[in-house]
């Protein structure tokens, strides 16, 4: 039953936290462009940025495709990276938490959602397994 909890809340506060980027990104444009070529990166990401935000958080919180799921977990989790690898590239590692906050909860809500689904992942059950495997051995 703790699984189930776990992760809904993570799984909420993950689609909350790319929902909310996506709200900011619309309703703030200029102040993100800049952010977006502070940080390296071209100011036409925006548009293309709001919509993935968008969809990653319906797909995984509808799952109405398993396959589509998963590939949206593989998406935030390297946009993840690649966020938190950007800021702290320009040495602003304040900007990086909600990348480390947001790969917590990605991470929470991919190994333990074959607990709270009814049609489960195949993936998420091999990264049960490895990281159940890995704390065994310490």
């Amino acid at each position: 039953m703790l699984t189930i909890y776990i992760y809904w809340i993570s799984t909420g506060l993950l689609s909350l936290l790319y929902l909310f980027s996506a709200f900011t990104y619309v309703t703030k444009p200029v102040w993100v462009r800049g952010v977006l070529t502070d940080l390296g990166y071209p100011s036409y990401l925006l548009q293309f940025m709001i919509i993935v935000k968008v969809l990653g958080a319906a797909v995984i919180l509808s799952r109405f495709n398993v396959a589509l799921s998963d590939l949206a977990y593989a998406g935030i989790f390297y946009h993840l990276i690649l966020s938190g690898m950007a800021h702290l590239g320009v040495k602003k590692p304040q900007g990086a938490l909600p990348a480390v906050i947001g790969m917590i909860l990605l991470i929470a809500s991919f190994t333990t959602q074959n607990a709270a689904r009814e049609t489960p992942s195949a993936y998420a059950h091999l990264a049960s397994t490895h990281s159940s495997t890995n704390i065994e051995r310490l």
